[in-house]
């Protein structure tokens, strides 16, 4: 019984390889871009081929994926018997998301459960790992600049929706994974003033923290992603200011532990701000 990893160099990705392979399981890791990941195999969505050969003899899939391609992938799937899919997806994926109807992940999910296999959906919302993007502009301005600094939000640390997936993977299909969705977030809510205070504190990073205006956003962020998109995020942030986020129990009961802190996130990259 082999278990796909698609998305092959990303933390989530790697984080999911190593504790299935401590588990003493089989592991297949695919990527785009095999031959700058020795032992890896090829994997191009727009490619069936490429599919079938990377998916034959697989029984479960750790899946990183996005509506133009999730159809060709749910039929190479089935066409290669896969028995269970554990999609990466996002918390504005839930159906109780107002604007899910349009999201991609939401339509990557309906896509990917199209098939005759077990599906279950991670659903993290904000990760941790984003202020690493807040460390090329500290080095680049010497600031930060966000909208709605005053949003509550409960960042998660990438490894622990990686324990999730491995959990959701070694108890394999045919339980009470089974077309679920489990909304992942941290342990605590926090808001990204905060969280940069934080950064600060234990970094030592000096930084200014400015806070945009939403019309200063709309222009800074126009090459990050579709009008919609950034309407529906700037639209998200305004409603969790003074807003705190609730907390989701997934991590804990999949994993037995707690979530990590973003205070333990930033003593497990102590490189990101030197």
């Amino acid at each position: 019984m082999t278990i796909l990893i698609t998305g092959g160099r990303g933390k989530i990705a790697r984080a999911v390889t190593a504790g299935l392979i401590s588990a003493g399981r089989d592991v297949r890791i695919a990527s785009r871009s095999p031959e700058d990941l020795p032992g890896s195999v090829g994997w191009d969505f727009d490619d069936p081929s490429s599919l079938a050969a990377a998916l034959d003899g697989v029984t479960q899939v750790f899946l990183y994926a996005e509506p133009s391609t999730a159809g060709l992938f749910a039929a190479a799937a089935d066409a290669a018997g896969v028995r269970q899919v554990v999609l990466l997806s996002s918390m504005s994926a839930q159906a109780g998301n107002d604007e899910a109807a349009s999201d991609p992940h939401a339509q990557t999910e309906a896509l990917v459960g199209s098939g005759p296999y077990a599906t279950t959906y991670l659903q993290p919302g904000a990760f941790m790992s984003n202020a690493i993007y807040w460390s090329h502009s500290i080095r680049a301005t010497g600031q930060v600049r966000l909208p709605y600094l005053d949003a509550e939000e409960a960042p998660i640390h990438e490894q622990d929706i990686a324990d999730v997936a491995v959990r959701v993977l070694l108890d394999g299909p045919g339980g009470e994974h089974d077309g679920r969705g489990y909304p992942l977030t941290g342990p605590e809510s926090m808001t990204r003033r905060a969280q940069l205070a934080q950064l600060a504190e234990i970094t030592g990073a000096t930084f200014e923290a400015v806070d945009l205006t939403a019309d200063e956003a709309r222009v800074e962020m126009s090459a990050m992603g579709r009008p919609a998109q950034i309407e529906a995020l700037l639209a998200y942030w305004a409603s969790r200011v003074g807003s705190p986020h609730p907390i989701e129990p997934a991590v804990e009961k999949l994993t037995g532990h707690s979530g990590r802190t973003f205070r333990t996130w930033l003593a497990d990259h102590p490189g990101v701000f030197a």
